[in-house]
């Protein structure tokens, strides 16, 4: 009977038959025949502070706080010790409840270690809290070489190389692990010579240094350096390998890349991946093509790799042909960016049943709640002509969910549809919401405006954006200016603009005035454009079509004759262009100058017609671009 009281007093210390039956864990048995069968019960289940400790752990790892901290609670204090104490801590740092992790912390009966203190900085690190990591990291009575290399790659993470230089510096011992994290980090921000230096420092290198070096030199263009720093490896894994062959592939050495693809000893799925990926960026399909259909098993980083690469190529049809294979491999589960990639291939073919389809699919993923598919939703029914649905998408996203791009989509579905007044409205209720524009933003509004003919409103906003010193004006913001006046008709201002620039302007913004040309009929300005894009880009077919439009505008037949038998000789080709509709589930594809439609005697009258009235009412120049198109084409 004393043995048993002694049973009771345990349990009434820390009741666990009342937590695990909550847990709905097995109850313990006891046997109470003898007094010997007392010593049967299992302390490592029912009252032992390493299965406490086991329980808590678990709990935490698999993110049951409230199940772990109702155990942790019922625990007496001499059931738990640091490891108790550092297991709830990290449980809570896992799910991002950093204060609640705080306020443990900082309990007055909390027990700590090292391990627990360089837990709590951790927490705030991957919080983003630098300057409270730093704060708890000059408080550490005790420091390891865990807690400074924390510290170190911390301040890497936040972009802050020579405070991580500072804190590596006064580190009283390293071990391969600082030095790496140092390396990596140097490499990570383009400062190589200095990576290089402190790698031939090292006192002793793993495989994760040589990588770390062949990785950043070839990032950097560096890449026959790269290959030397291989070369010489002690050993390699298949990290290595994909690194080399990686940086092959970014400096444009597909042939040396894949001979290194070939010579692998062995290969996993982010080598076949990085393969059609470097195919791809070299504009290199079919291979890709070819490799991804030998490819043993795939992931979706694969399947999303080549659906990027046919959108990419302009081969959106081919783009969603792979999706829907994709879709079939029931192992296989689309991600954020196989979504965004499929629906940017739907609002190049206005495929809004396909969108629709798309956007089903989504609804019954994690990623329906995604600020950048959401993005890609409004874009995709913008395009497809669905602009109601699109803002209605917007609305009912919740404002605290919304971010910059969810925004820039928004207005840039109405400059595409040429909306201006509501594209400034969401503009200014998105200022109003403290929501800073970024460069995107401002490329959507200019546009915007250029598309309504709101000159006035569009310079205003451009000398906004010029005197947002934290936002870099580029070249789609100078086209986008260029564009807004040359719509307007205001070529000579577009021209001093460009020219007043201080720098070499992009191809982009010659063609923005140049398309301007073609609409006001400036023959001289046109032809001064047309040599300023063709100096740099001679081969550019569409500035020479522009170019003899413009002179058959003014009826210059024999210049436009010129310009086409130009074109001719240097053997260039301009891709009609194309259109088609869907009536009833058919789709109806027409391209310039053809007359192979079925109905094509009953489209071109109407056409001719509809011109006609344009015309009339002053919305294009008193010229017959349908005759003109069919007299050259000839």
């Amino acid at each position: 009977m004393l043995i048993i009281s002694r049973a009771l007093i345990t349990f009434r210390c820390f009741n666990k038959f009342t937590v695990l039956r909550s847990l709905n864990l097995p109850r313990p048995v006891i046997s109470v025949k003898c007094k010997t069968t007392i010593t049967s019960i299992d302390y490592s289940v029912s009252s032992s502070v390493a299965r406490s400790n086991w329980l808590i752990t678990n709990l935490s790892k698999e993110g049951k706080l409230s199940q772990a901290r109702e155990l942790f609670d019922n625990l007496c204090e001499r059931d738990k010790d640091v490891i108790t104490w550092t297991a709830l801590i990290s449980g809570y740092i896992r799910i991002g409840l950093i204060d609640e992790a705080r306020k443990l912390f900082d309990r007055v009966d909390s027990r700590k270690n090292v391990v627990t203190w360089t837990a709590m900085l951790n927490g705030y690190i991957r919080s983003d809290r630098i300057v409270d990591a730093e704060r708890l990291f000059a408080e550490m009575p005790v420091k390891n070489v865990v807690s400074w290399n924390t510290m170190v790659d911390g301040y890497m993470q936040n972009g802050m190389v020579d405070k991580a230089f500072e804190v590596f510096d006064e580190m009283p011992e390293r071990n391969v692990v600082s030095w790496n994290t140092m390396l990596t980090a140097l490499v990570q921000c383009g400062r190589v010579e200095d990576a290089r230096a402190l790698f031939d420092k090292m006192p002793k290198k793993d495989v994760i240094s040589w990588t770390a070096m062949v990785t950043g030199l070839a990032k950097n263009g560096r890449v026959d350096e790269a290959r030397k720093v291989f070369d010489r490896m002690p050993e390699r894994n298949v990290v290595s390998w994909n690194a080399m062959i990686t940086g092959y592939a970014q400096n444009m050495k597909l042939d040396e890349a894949f001979d290194l693809f070939e010579r692998m000893p062995m290969r996993d799925l982010s080598s076949w991946n990085g393969m059609i990926t470097g195919l791809i960026q070299n504009g290199e399909l079919r291979r890709a093509e070819k490799l991804f259909n030998e490819m043993p098993c795939k992931n979706v980083v694969s399947w999303t790799t080549m659906i990027t690469g046919y959108v990419q190529s302009e081969q959106s049809e081919e783009a969603l042909k792979i999706f829907a294979k994709m879709l079939a491999e029931d192992r296989v589960k689309p991600n954020e960016g196989t979504f965004v990639s499929v629906l940017s291939a739907c609002s190049n073919l206005a495929g809004l049943v396909e969108g629709q389809q798309v956007h089903q699919t989504i609804v019954k993923t994690v990623y329906r709640r995604s600020e950048i598919v959401v993005s890609a939703l409004i874009n995709m029914y913008s395009k497809c002509g669905e602009l109601n649905i699109a803002r209605r998408m917007f609305d009912d996203g919740l404002i605290s969910h919304r971010d910059v791009v969810s925004w820039n989509g928004m207005i840039a579905a109405y400059a595409h549809h040429g909306c201006g007044e509501d594209a400034i409205s969401l503009f200014k209720k998105m200022s109003h919401l403290h929501f800073k524009p970024n460069d995107a933003t401002y490329v959507a509004l200019l546009s915007a405006c250029s598309h309504s003919g709101m000159l006035e409103e569009g310079l205003r906003y451009f000398d906004e954006l010029v005197r947002d010193k934290s936002i870099q004006v580029r070249d789609d913001h100078y086209a986008c200016l260029v564009d807004l006046y040359s719509r307007a008709g205001k070529l000579k201002e577009a021209f001093e603009f460009i020219v007043q620039l201080g720098i070499k302007p992009s191809v982009s913004v010659w063609e923005a005035l140049l398309a301007g040309c073609h609409v006001h009929g400036d023959v001289i300005l046109g032809k001064l454009v047309a040599k300023k894009i063709l100096d740099t880009e001679p081969e550019n077919a569409g500035t020479y079509m522009l170019l003899s439009n413009i002179y058959a505008s003014k009826g210059k037949w024999r210049n436009a004759a010129k310009v086409r038998l130009k074109m001719k000789d240097k053997g260039l080709k301009k891709q009609p262009g194309c259109s088609w509709i869907e009536v009833e589930n058919q789709v109806h594809v027409f391209v310039v100058g053809a007359k192979s439609h079925s109905h094509s005697n009953l489209i071109y009258p109407i056409l001719h017609e509809l011109h006609a009235k344009m015309r009339k009412a002053g919305n294009i120049s008193n010229t017959n671009y349908l005759e003109e198109e069919e007299d050259l084409i000839c």
